[in-house]
């Protein structure tokens, strides 16, 4: 959960609420930002003729220590993504780094359960990431300065998985935190007035959406296509072949229709559904989602984690089925600027798409999960689509191609305008909660450090003790 909310930035930063970043990825990268935060005392300099420094241990925290080379390896992490580190100081560096390992040592303590099978997953989505960018794992092994790729794995492998502990630690904290209507309201009102947030320009948005209709001949002629498919791979043939060649899915064609899922992936529900219905070595029935229709293979299944081939097919559009669908469209705009249907009215009872005809059109914000879109952020399609609409303005019928092969016709309207403000109480509560909830959590971030220091052996080596640390970590 990162929360980001440019318009507000001056006025977190006035409030302290940004000391803290909630880290979801490799804990280097986000050392970047937290680290430029803290106002640190700097190690002295050692004498630019020493050109050799001896690694050893500077600190250790519970379980885990910090070597002096560590902190080289962080720089190199942040450099590797393209970060700068000329502004971070080695103290800062040191802070950050005792920061995750008391939280990964915590998680431990607490029995917070990272798997080696999440962990391998991670190590080769990044993995495949990092060779893209430098063209080799040798060069990988080269920049990490390894022996070999097996050093280099097992190396890999214990950071990814200090960084998951970190992780779930981190959210094990802020998941419990909660907030109340009345905490939202004290909150808003120690703001004065001259440090009220200013939220940029904001719109609300709702379509219509005619989707060309499909025979029910040919449905079932891509479905007796994937039964004879499902037919020849029983008897031998390759799904993964049959995936490549004929397979719809530009995700996992070149693949061979390949996917990992656990119950956490973002699939759709009918897909999950049947995915861990299936017991290994299992190929089932064509089914059918928003995207088409599909069959599925289950290679393996280990534990919560499911890898399987699938192949996707969607039912020809004939032109006439196009045809039909634009002058839908067009009608359904006439009845709207005729006055003889509101925009609303038309969206809950001729519109195809179901996630909004219920709600009049309107669409959500899939960052926000509220109703508004803040001009800055939005989609370049959707902000194409609706920069130049007035307040209740009907656009005229555009065609659009969502995937592959499924071409569907769309009228979108702007149902409200927010200009540039100060926050309000009542027309902003989402935003304003979003923020008391944030300070909240940082809170109880701040006090779970202070009590977890008090409860766990820590102890710092040689000039690092000279660093001014935000946290206690000396236990002054």
């Amino acid at each position: 959960m990162i929360f980001q909310l440019p318009s507000i930035t001056s006025f977190v930063n006035k409030k302290a609420l940004s000391v803290f970043l909630f880290i979801f990825s490799v804990v280097t990268l986000a050392a970047q930002e937290v680290i430029k935060e803290q106002p640190t005392k700097e190690v002295p300099k050692t004498n630019s003729s020493k050109k050799m420094k001896v690694d050893g241990v500077i600190a250790t925290i519970g379980d885990y220590i910090i070597l002096d080379s560590d902190i080289d390896k962080a720089y190199l992490e942040i450099s590797s993504q393209g970060g700068a580190v000329k502004d971070i100081t080695r103290c800062q560096m040191l802070g950050k780094l005792m920061e995750d390992k008391l939280y990964a040592h915590q998680a431990i303590q607490d029995s917070v359960k990272v798997t080696d099978t999440e962990v391998k997953t991670m190590m080769d989505e990044r993995l495949n990431y990092m060779t893209e960018q430098l063209g080799s794992i040798e060069k990988i092994v080269e920049y990490y300065k390894k022996n070999n790729e097996e050093e280099f794995r097992t190396y890999f492998f214990d950071i990814l998985k200090e960084n998951k502990l970190t992780t779930e630690m981190q959210k094990k904290i802020v998941d419990d935190v909660q907030i109340t209507p009345e905490e939202v309201r004290n909150f808003f009102k120690t703001i004065s007035k001259d440090e009220l947030p200013l939220f940029s320009a904001e719109m609300e948005v709702a379509q219509i959406v005619v989707k060309p209709k499909i025979s029910d001949a040919d449905k079932q002629k891509v479905i007796d296509r994937l039964n004879g498919f499902k037919k020849d791979i029983q008897e031998g043939s390759s799904f993964a072949t049959k995936a490549v060649l004929y397979s719809q899915d530009p995700g996992s064609r070149a693949s061979g229709g390949f996917y990992k899922m656990n119950r956490k992936t973002p699939f759709v529900k009918e897909f999950k559904d049947v995915a861990f219905s299936l017991a290994e070595g299992e190929i089932s029935a064509p089914f059918e989602t928003d995207f088409g229709y599909h069959i599925i293979y289950v290679e393996k299944i280990k534990g919560q984690e499911v890898e399987l081939r699938h192949i996707l097919l969607a039912p020809k559009v004939t032109e006439e089925s196009l045809q039909e669908a634009k002058e839908k469209v067009n009608l359904i705009r006439k009845r709207i600027m005729d006055k003889e249907i509101t925009f609303a009215e038309a969206a809950r009872t001729m519109s195809d798409e179901k996630e909004t005809k219920t709600n009049g059109g309107i669409l959500i914000n899939p960052k926000t999960q509220d109703t508004r879109f803040e001009l800055t952020k939005m989609d370049p399609t959707l902000y194409a689509q609706v920069s130049n609409l007035k307040e209740n303005e009907v656009s005229s019928p555009f065609a659009e191609e969502p995937q592959e092969g499924k071409k569907q016709y769309k009228l979108i309207t702007v149902t409200n305008r927010i200009n540039e403000h100060n926050a309000d109480y009542a027309k902003d509560y989402t935003k304003i909660k979003e923020l008391a909830l944030k300070e909240k959590q940082i809170k109880a971030v701040g006090k779970w450090f202070d009590d977890k220091i008090k409860d766990t052996y820590i102890k710092i080596i040689g000039e690092y003790r000279d660093c001014a640390f935000t946290n206690n970590w000396l236990k002054k």
